[in-house]
């Protein structure tokens, strides 16, 4: 673990961390973006550096680590270099769990979001706003590309993963076993809701964490505070993108399906009912229809392609 420091202002701004691997380039892209941010200079910043996985990632590693020493713009910087390959679930659950236990709030970002300048404000203005408010679990800055005109600030039920900020007694809440949060959202008949009423195979990222197909934080954090009726605040306009979702990512997609503009603009945290807001669920369950992101949307999606497909064929040979 290596530290230096670049600010000697004392403030009590929520420490952040930041997850990386062997993507220099998407590294660069966020740090840049985090120090464009107006609370940068009073927050301290904890770089995790997971090892490499094979031999083929080492000089990778080597090149992101290189420039990790010389991130400046924040009040310190602690970097921390894992001597082995962690794989994305552990690092991120033991490197929020280490700092969340010794600050009792965290800013968490992973290498490939690009923030808006005013995210930190955001995330910290929220986690003072509902440090109390034990309904309340985590704060996330992303929100996907709806097509609804969606409020200054909003909750759903649940928690997200990218670009998020919560307390000590949010995490503490945190599920690791996967197969107890299955068992539970099948005895309970939850799964339907879970999968925004089948729009997204929420269900199936779980039994596939489970299995061992897929290595997941984030569906179990998702599960864990959905259980418990937990809430996350979110803004109306996202302040963050993934940069991510290309090849060079060892968890994304290919598509530009998430694809957003970044709000320039600070969200404004007001008073608001704390409940899950239906109109802003309704949106996003119309996106994910939309984009096809349930097993039975793909099918109807298949299905009326194919249609369009006869239809075209059989009017070109009316018209021949």
């Amino acid at each position: 673990m290596t530290t230096h420091r670049t600010d000697k202002k004392q403030t009590n701004i929520a420490p952040i961390a930041l997850f990386a691997y062997n993507r220099l380039c998407h590294i660069r892209q966020t740090v840049e973006a985090l120090k464009r941010n107006e609370l940068a200079a009073e927050s301290r910043l904890f770089v995790f550096s997971d090892g490499p996985k094979a031999e083929p990632d080492e000089e990778k590693v080597r090149s992101v680590r290189e420039y990790l020493k010389t991130i400046s713009g924040f009040r310190d910087v602690t970097i921390i270099e894992r001597g082995k390959n962690f794989g994305l679930a552990r690092t991120i659950i033991t490197g929020v769990t280490e700092i969340v236990n010794r600050y009792g709030r965290i800013i968490v970002v992973e290498d490939d979001m690009v923030t808006s300048p005013y995210f930190l404000k955001f995330m910290n203005e929220a986690l003072d706003f509902y440090e109390k408010e034990e309904k309340v679990i985590s704060i996330h800055g992303y929100i996907y590309p709806v097509k609804t005109r969606l409020p200054e600030t909003f909750f759903l039920r649940g928690a997200d993963c990218w670009g998020w900020a919560t307390w000590k007694r949010g995490w503490d809440l945190f599920e690791p076993d996967g197969q107890k949060l299955l068992n539970e959202l099948k005895v309970r008949k939850l799964t339907r809701r879970f999968d925004f009423d089948g729009s997204y195979d929420y269900t199936k990222m779980l039994e596939d964490q489970v299995a061992g197909e897929k290595d997941s934080w984030a569906i179990r954090w998702y599960a864990s505070a959905f259980l418990m009726g937990k809430l996350t605040l979110y803004p109306g306009k996202s302040l963050l993108r993934n940069s991510g979702l290309d090849s060079s990512g060892t968890h994304c997609d290919t598509s530009d399906i998430f694809e957003v503009d970044i709000s320039y603009e600070p969200a404004e945290i007001n008073k608001i009912p704390v409940e899950e807001n239906p109109l802003a669920r309704e949106a996003i369950k119309q996106y994910f229809r939309f984009t096809g992101f349930s097993r039975a949307q793909k099918v109807l999606n298949k299905f009326y392609l194919f249609a369009l497909k006869i239809k075209a064929f059989y009017f070109r040979k009316r018209t021949l």
